[in-house]
């Protein structure tokens, strides 16, 4: 007989907080990580040579695929769904883990191919070393999915960074033995090995026999529909550097995988986070649509109003901060990160569109929308390539504005959410980014010029922080942002400390 999971069931101020706790404690893990993998690739970029870089993006650009792949959408499929029960979590498990190895095996066998394909036989040892992650990744799937589904974000939050610190000591440790590109090869494998190791320690759910019942059909159905989506969307992602990679070479790209590497931490910190737990939230909400709406309205407003933000200084800064991160031999890396951090604005707001799709049951409509996506991206991609990789960077920020609406208008549809409820949300943090971008850049190429970089960035993001808060706040009143930063302040503050910086009110 199927044992369900049991599950807290919530009063519905409880299950807010802890929801807008969950969201805190995963957004500070990530970017936790983030600090992390910005400190890492410091080292690493005084370390290697763009080159080193290059060589192992070539080889992720095609593999890449296995880890979209390998669980068929099911994690997002077994925290959406109301019930689960032991026989369907065992069987996709088995699935899950059946795939991984499967894919390990497809990269072995294709290793030499690989390396035909860019001549370079560097690359065959690579990709054989890559492949082996798969397996062991595709072992924590569900178990991190029991974990999401009880809302245990916390302890998922620590485990994950306690692989990234592991398996960034590890390459920095190689890095410094002159392992050369081996450095950046191993990370994922090691950073794979210590998930498994916390995951099943926290999680002791032991899975049973397989049992291919009605229910596991309509879960792996559900997760195809996700995965659909998610494999379009690496495709349009791992186009241009594929595309590079055989165009280009390993220097060019190298320099292009590194500046989209900064700026993809920043995008990653608060989008990756808080997918998991939007979509755990909405999905327990969407028999109350109205409820459902004013929570993704505050989710989604305050994280344009923050994210934004942060783009904006990354875009005015991007220039000196790249050179001082990574140092001079990145120089031509600068002119990307700007480029990449202009189109974050639009692309953090575009990433949200599977809350939507997954809280209203809809995944086949995220994967009709992948397809279309991923036509026009990878058009956009094509059309940069004749100019290198500036073309490229500039062509796929043209086409994010111009699909990050519609992509949240079409996922909003089932749940009656539109361009009404959207404009509200993000009209005003682009509006202020726009105004702060032209301040930004205006004093930074006419007046600020002649400072020291450091004197010239903290010029830059005070002024950049005043423009902003002046069209947000000053302009369109956009406080609501700042009370629920504050609340989640006073709430994992100590009491004394919340009342000395004012906040005991935001209870």
């Amino acid at each position: 007989m199927s044992v369900q999971l049991q599950e807290e069931k919530l009063e519905k101020n409880d299950f807010s907080k802890k929801s807008l706790h969950s969201g805190a404690i995963s957004i500070l893990a990530q970017a936790t990580n983030t600090a992390v993998q910005i400190g890492t690739t410091i080292c690493l970029a005084r370390l290697l040579v763009p080159e080193d870089f290059g060589l192992v993006a070539m080889v992720s650009a095609l593999t890449g695929f296995a880890n979209v792949l390998m669980d068929l959408g099911t994690r997002d499929a077994a925290v959406q769904r109301p019930q689960i029960t032991q026989e369907e979590l065992s069987t996709l498990f088995w699935l899950t883990t059946g795939l991984g190895a499967l894919f390990t095996g497809v990269v072995l066998a294709a290793a030499p191919l690989i390396g035909e394909f860019y001549q370079e036989e560097r690359l065959v040892s690579i990709a054989q070393f890559w492949g082996l992650t798969f397996v062991i990744t595709a072992l924590s799937c569900q178990h991190s999915a029991i974990l999401r589904r009880k809302l245990m974000f916390q302890k998922v939050a620590l485990i994950e960074v306690a692989a990234n610190v592991l398996g960034a000591a590890t390459t920095i440790g190689m890095a410094l033995s002159d392992s050369g590109y081996w450095a950046l090869v191993f990370r994922p494998l090691v950073t794979a090995c210590v998930m498994l190791i916390l995951i099943w320690a926290n999680c002791r759910w032991i899975p049973g026999l397989p049992v291919l019942s009605k229910e596991v059909k309509e879960t792996v159905k559900f997760g195809l529909n996700i995965t659909g989506f998610t494999s379009t969307d690496y495709l349009a992602k791992a186009a241009d550097r594929v595309g590079l990679g055989y165009t280009v070479g390993a220097r060019e790209l190298g320099l292009y995988h590194n500046a989209s590497t900064v700026y993809e931490n920043a995008l990653t910190v608060v989008t990756l986070p808080l997918h998991s737990v939007a979509v755990a939230t909405l999905s327990k909400l969407r028999d109350n649509v109205a409820e459902l709406k004013r929570t993704w309205a505050t989710a989604l407003s305050s994280l344009a109003f923050f994210a934004t933000l942060a783009f904006v200084i990354l875009a005015v800064i991007g220039q000196d901060l790249i050179v001082l991160l990574l140092g001079n031999k990145w120089v031509d890396a600068s002119t990307l990160l700007v480029l990449f951090a202009l189109r974050g604005p639009a692309q953090v707001i575009e990433r949200t569109l599977g809350w939507l799709h997954v809280a209203a049951g809809r995944p086949d409509r995220w994967m009709r929308w992948g397809i279309v996506s991923c036509f026009l991206q990878v058009a956009a991609v094509l059309c940069g390539l004749p100019f290198g990789a500036i073309g490229v960077a500039i062509s796929y920020g043209i086409c994010t504005y111009i699909l990050f609406v519609p992509a949240i208008v079409y996922a909003g549809q089932p749940l009656h959410i539109g361009i009404r409820e959207l404009i509200p949300a993000i009209g005003p943090p682009l509006i202020g980014a726009l105004l702060a971008e032209a301040v930004g850049f205006t004093l930074q190429i006419y007046y600020l010029s002649d400072l020291p970089s450091f004197q010239r960035m903290t010029a830059l993001v005070v002024v950049c922080v005043v423009v902003y808060m002046l069209v947000t706040i000053g302009m369109f009143r956009m406080t609501k942002p700042i009370k629920v930063a504050k609340r989640l302040l006073s709430d994992f503050l100590p009491s004394k400390l919340s009342r000395v910086f004012g906040l005991s009110a935001a209870h």
